[in-house]
């Protein structure tokens, strides 16, 4: 049994192979595809958050308008 407990072969997991291009030092396609997806992603949270931006300032600006209304109107 003792021969066979120094043989720790493959239990630390296996490695990714490199391609050509990565070995080489030129990097993969697959980075900048995950950075495009990335920028795109930010970019329709940004959209979305700035249409809730502009939903709740619409919506808040009717209600004011309401209660500056009747307050002239008792003045």
């Amino acid at each position: 049994m003792a021969k066979g407990r120094n043989n720790l072969l493959g239990v630390g997991g296996q490695r990714k192979k490199l391609s050509r291009a990565d070995q080489q030092g030129a990097g993969s396609a697959r980075v900048a595809d995950r950075k495009a997806a990335e920028d795109k992603k930010q970019e329709l949270v940004r959209k979305m958050r700035e249409r809730a931006e502009a939903r709740t300032a619409t919506t808040a600006e009717p209600s004011t308008d309401q209660d500056a209304s009747p307050s002239a109107e008792q003045s």
